[in-house]
């Protein structure tokens, strides 16, 4: 089995009971689908700056853009407090090699966006992000990250794995002594990826590896990295995935007969209308690479992206 995806999380979703109220926000899909393939981080910037559970409720007040943590009793400013253990936590987590982070929503440290920040009549404005997890996305802009409220949507649950585990298999490849024929190999595998949540990217990352051996090894790395990234996280669509999966399906124009290629087709119209899951045109797409065979198809992981046990293929 591979070692296990290090990914952040704020503490309280793995049932760890450091809220204020001495209550937790246990996930269990985290633990028990997730667990199994990711070894979980966890932060609690109000604890792990030291402040007691049970404690006083706390809330953004002020700026949206430069918000003060306040107790909301008796208005004690904790905002430097939080910042002085931020900076060195951050610094801490650098060293963890994380594939992503998932932050609790709403809250006013560990909320990534939309917290509720209260003016000075008391009205809040949901403009705000949490103050460690706008300085932990600060410190790594590329990371996939995501909050426990928004991955209860299946769409968005898939491209944040997908994201962890592609980011994962570059920080694996980062990590060795790599070749541009290894890069090369790690753009072949992934093309089909690529296409799936943004064509445009697709290209993009096409024109640079054409240019491969004209750019400075880092240089190239940076540059890869940044456009991979940036597509991953770009949402990757009924009709978008409809159009890789008609590509796909011209690997077997000369196999497959005028019936299977009918099937095939009703299928994938199928998925783009939304009646049926991205499962389904896959599933026969992955039997007709195992029968009839495709070196290219069986190392694209655009069709194995994520374990299956996952279950994050099954919704319309």
């Amino acid at each position: 089995m591979h070692p296990k995806i290090k990914i952040g999380i704020s503490s309280c979703l793995l049932g760890e009971k450091t809220r204020y109220d001495g209550g937790h926000r246990w996930e269990r899909f985290l633990t028990a689908t997730w667990g199994p393939y990711l070894e979980f981080v966890p932060v609690c910037p109000e604890v792990e700056c030291g402040l007691g559970v049970p404690r006083e409720a706390m809330r953004l007040a002020g700026n949206p853009e430069a918000p003060r943590l306040l107790t909301v009793r008796t208005r004690q400013d904790y905002t430097e407090r939080l910042l002085n253990w931020a900076r060195g936590r951050l610094e801490e987590l650098a060293k963890e090699n994380l594939s992503g982070f998932i932050f609790k929503s709403r809250s006013p440290s560990s909320g990534m966006a939309r917290v509720k920040v209260y003016n000075a009549q008391g009205v809040p404005v949901k403009r705000g992000a949490g103050l460690f997890a706008a300085r932990f996305m600060a410190r790594f802009p590329l990371l996939p990250v995501e909050d426990e409220g928004r991955l209860h949507d299946p769409q968005i649950r898939e491209n944040f794995i997908e994201r962890v585990f592609t980011f994962q298999r570059w920080q694996e490849l980062l990590a060795k002594k790599w070749t541009i024929n290894d890069l090369i190999g790690f753009h072949t595998r992934h093309k089909l990826l690529i296409m799936a949540h943004s064509p445009r990217h697709y290209q993009l990352l096409g024109k640079l590896t054409a240019r491969a051996k004209e750019i400075p090894g880092q240089e190239l790395a940076a540059q890869y990295q940044a456009l991979l990234l940036e597509a991953m996280k770009l949402q990757a669509t009924n009709k978008k995935q409809a159009n890789v999966l008609q590509h796909i399906q011209g690997y077997f124009k000369k196999v497959l007969s005028a019936e299977e290629k009918q099937e095939l087709l009703e299928l994938i119209d199928s998925y783009r209308r939304g009646d049926l899951p991205l499962l389904a045109p896959l599933t026969l797409i992955n039997h007709y690479v195992r029968k009839y065979g495709s070196p290219y198809l069986q190392e694209q992981y655009y069709l194995h992206p994520h374990p299956l046990e996952l279950q994050l293929r099954y919704h319309a």
